[in-house]
């Protein structure tokens, strides 16, 4: 007897899924909606508990108020003739796996209809709606029958425009309903029996991400398009494609700072008091505040604080001096899928160098723009001193000469052995070469100069060892802030020019470093909180090596945007004439900005947090505070194995 041929409407059997584990999590079925809608969206919404508001989603769960209201329960046993009408009713089957609430049930004794409740107006499509609402409507009425009623078929009702639709629960979709159950807890790889030792070892103890949807229509209006990121993974897989730009949401609250050692804040409804020895100093709305940024010894009141932890705004507290102390956050990210990534790459010294690599010569290229763009040209006489002083002052060699060598002022070194290195050898007599070019009257930063940092950053990408590198960071670093006095201004009036000799820190002696070191300190924070806020741990690192207290990945983050950010918001405010000689305080050696200078320096860095940028790779336009979350996300993305490298942000 010849084989019966499969023709095209035959069904493929639905394959019977592992046995479950006595502590696997229920799905909710709202996300076997969103895998069949997009397995990617399921994912990141379900296993790595990622979410983010739009407009479609508040217009939802208003809709959903009035059925929220009340929750009510359904009969065990009800009459033949008893009507039943409950809402937001709650139930789960350990059979299927799911879990639900039923914005609606409705019908007579034994025999009951789901209603599931939508935004918007009837789509007029075949069936009637689409399938990701049909097989979340199936999901419920299944689970009816799991309790023991008679259920063939559910209504959709949807809002906007009054209808109800009919969907029967046929063998078609029942089947497609548990092949999504099955599809999305097999992704998850959650609730099967394994071995934990055995899946952490073979890399098998996460799930499986989906890949992003292919040119959708569905992922510009989705509200996680900016936490997803398919255009930019599928781009830098290599796709030929150019990423649609990320609408982020408008930033209409901002950092409060509050400065005064006296003061106190606390919550008086919708606002936060700011009082200062019992006298009202000022207020701000709660939704004008991004995140709160406390000096010295100001304090606020518990109420506050948990206020604050609620709605996910971040605390920050620094010394009076403005170190960075640490922050405050609520619940944070409950992603340990991300935290399980880091962790695991953090062992491997092959991926911590070449993680550090690309930053350290994304930093030294970044410098080197920043010199090209903003050199000033003549100098004074004071200049060429300080040149002449540079010039006989040879370079370290690498692994040496790291306090005042780098770059990095309120991050310390990442704890490894110095070591001699090629570049060392190669580059061990540059000072004079930089200083000898780099003459008074010159109206563009040196070729020689521009040359070597570019050498710097090639070696950088070569380097063998983390030791090797942090000398090639060190004599680069050197470079940089021997020719930063070329950026700022020299004028006339001495309450608006500032000299700069050198780098130099802990403490500071001078003006300039004294804003370099709180420019830093502010940036780490900044860095701390976007790496928090997307599930990542800032203090577990690649280049910067751990230590107790020091947040290694902020900091490693933070190399690229040290120029670029930090730098900018000294150099803008210097040439800007927004910050004078009397705006610091010098005693015992050191220097620190007063009060009011330092409250219009942090003007200067705020507005440098918001300037708006245009990314080198992607073409569409972000300020730095959103670039930040985007490159937190890139990492993670590169760290999970989605995308093969870490693409770091390089100006032109």
């Amino acid at each position: 007897m010849p084989d019966k041929q499969i023709t095209a409407t035959q069904r493929e059997l639905p394959l019977a899924f592992p046995e479950l584990a006595p502590d696997a999590p229920l799905i909710p079925v709202r996300m076997v909606n969103e895998y069949v809608y997009c397995p990617r969206l399921a994912y990141l919404m379900w296993v790595q508990a990622e979410w983010a508001d739009s407009a479609d989603t508040v217009e939802g769960r208003a809709r959903h108020k009035r059925v929220d209201a009340k929750a009510d329960v359904l009969p065990e046993a009800p009459a033949e003739d008893e009507h039943i009408h409950a809402r937001s009713v709650s139930l789960s089957s350990a059979t299927l796996g799911i879990t639900a609430k039923l914005d609606l049930v409705e019908g007579e004794g034994t025999w009951v209809t789901p209603v599931d409740y939508k935004r918007g107006k009837r789509p007029h499509v075949e069936h009637g709606a689409y399938d990701p609402e049909r097989v979340q409507l199936c999901a419920q009425g299944l689970l009816l029958r799991e309790h023991g009623y008679e259920c063939d078929s559910g209504m959709l009702y949807f809002v906007e425009s009054r209808e109800r639709v009919l969907v029967l629960f046929d063998e078609i979709l029942i089947e497609q309903t548990l092949a999504a159950i099955h599809g999305l807890r097999g992704v998850a790889n959650i609730g099967r029996f394994s071995d934990a030792a055995a899946d952490v070892a073979t890399n098998t103890a996460t799930g499986r991400i989906p890949p992003p949807l292919e040119d959708s229509p569905k992922c510009p209006r989705c509200s996680l398009a900016g936490i997803c990121l398919p255009d930019e993974v599928r781009f830098l897989n290599e796709a030929p494609i150019a990423p649609r730009p990320l609408f982020a949401r408008e930033q209409l609250s901002s950092p409060l700072y509050v400065q005064s050692p006296r003061a106190w804040l606390r919550k008086d409804e919708e606002r936060i008091v700011i009082e200062v020895e019992k006298a009202k100093a000022g207020e701000a709305r709660l939704n004008d505040v991004s995140q709160l940024v406390l000096f010295g010894s100001s304090g606020l009141s518990t109420p506050l604080l948990h206020e604050l932890m609620k709605r996910e705004i971040p605390v920050s507290f620094h010394t009076y001096g403005g170190w960075f102390v640490g922050h405050v956050v609520g619940l944070g990210h409950r992603n340990a899928e991300t935290r399980m990534h880091q962790y695991r790459q953090s062992f491997d010294p092959k991926a911590c160098l070449h993680l550090a690599r690309g930053w350290v010569a994304a930093k030294i290229a970044n410098s080197r723009t920043m010199l090209r763009r903003n050199w000033r040209g003549a100098a004074e006489e004071d200049g060429e001193e300080a040149f002449e002083q540079f010039a006989a002052v040879p370079s370290p060699p690498a692994g040496q000469g790291r306090g005042e060598g780098r770059a990095s002022a309120e991050a310390d070194a990442p704890q490894v052995a110095p070591a001699p290195s090629p570049a060392s050898d190669l580059k061990a007599e540059t000072a004079p070469i930089e200083a000898a070019s780099a003459r008074p009257g010159n109206d563009h930063a040196p070729d020689d100069l521009l040359r070597s940092l570019k050498e710097d950053a090639h070696h950088a990408l070569r380097a063998s060892s983390l030791e090797e590198l942090l000398g090639i960071e060190g004599i680069a670093a050197r470079r940089y802030f021997q020719n930063l006095t070329h950026l700022l201004r020299h004028d006339d009036d001495p309450s608006l020019s500032f000299d700069f000799m050198g780098r130099n820190r802990r403490p500071p002696k001078d003006p300039v470093n004294a804003m370099l070191s709180f420019a830093y300190a502010m940036l780490t924070r900044e860095w701390h909180i976007a790496l928090t806020a997307v599930g990542l741990d800032p203090y577990r690192g690649y280049y910067h090596q751990p230590r107790f207290g020091r947040p290694a990945l902020a900091l490693d983050m933070m190399e690229p945007f040290r120029p670029l950010v930090a730098d900018s918001a000294v150099i803008t405010a210097i040439n800007n004439g927004e910050v004078r000689g009397s705006d610091f305080i010098r005693a015992a050696g050191s220097c620190a900005m007063s009060d009011s200078g330092r409250k219009r320096f942090i003007a200067a860095f705020e507005r440098r947090m918001g300037h708006e940028v245009t990314h080198p790779l992607f073409g569409y336009q972000l300020s730095y505070r959103r670039l930040f979350e985007v490159q937190a996300r890139l990492l993670i993305r590169h760290l999970s194995g989605e995308i093969p490298d870490y693409p770091n942000f390089v100006t032109r």
